[in-house]
Formats: C-alpha cells, structure tokens, sequence
C-alpha cells in the first residue's frame, strides 16, 4: 500500500515537471512581432520544425528545432538570441533549455499568430 502511494505521487510529481517545462509561460521574456533589423550581438534563432521554417524563411536566422536544441545548441554563437517558435509551448520549451545552457533571450516571436 505504501509503495503504491509512493507510486502514485512519483506519478504526480513527474507529470508537474513535465507540463510546467512546456505549458507555463516563462517570466521576463516578451513577444512581439520580428524585428525589422535585429540589434547588434542578437542572434535570431529559429526553433521551428525544419518543414515549417523551410515554407516561410527568416532572412538571417539560424534553424535549429526545439528538437535538437540539446544536440546542437554548441552551434550558437551569440549568447544574446530572439527565438521565433511555431506556437506557445515551443517558445516556453526551447527558452527553458536555451536557459539552462547559459543564454540570455532578449524576445520572441511566434510566427503562427493564430496558436
């Protein structure tokens, strides 16, 4: 019996992280729409699917899925980043993990308005 409420609060526990890491917006970081020009030292990184930033680019901006960003997040450069994410829990999973590797986002756009 006691391993089985042990169980089930594992259970509770577990699905708390996992949907507060996607589904609760991050503090302090606003959204707006793309940036003309970005300022200087900010990197535009493009957490969209490949298929999806592919069918509307973004002049300048380096695509690296949310999917990959743990693979490949080495490959970014500048330490100051706008992210444009397809929807809300994209933009709150890829800041979480950009923020846990050390980088500052300065905003976000979400290209799918509708989302």
């Amino acid at each position: 019996m006691l391993s089985l409420i042990g169980l089930f609060l594992s259970i509770i526990v577990l699905s708390r992280i996992l949907l507060y890491n996607r589904y609760f917006p991050v503090r302090g970081i606003a959204c707006s729409s793309m940036p003309d020009q970005p300022a200087e030292g900010i990197m535009v990184l493009d957490l969209r699917a490949y298929n999806e930033s592919y069918k509307n680019p973004v002049p300048g901006a380096r695509n690296i899925p949310v999917a990959y960003l743990h693979r490949y997040y080495k490959e970014i450069q500048h330490n100051n980043i706008h992210i444009i994410a397809s929807d809300k829990v994209q933009r709150n999973f890829g800041i979480r993990i950009l923020k846990q590797k050390g980088f500052q986002i300065k905003g976000c756009t979400i290209a799918n308005i509708n989302a």
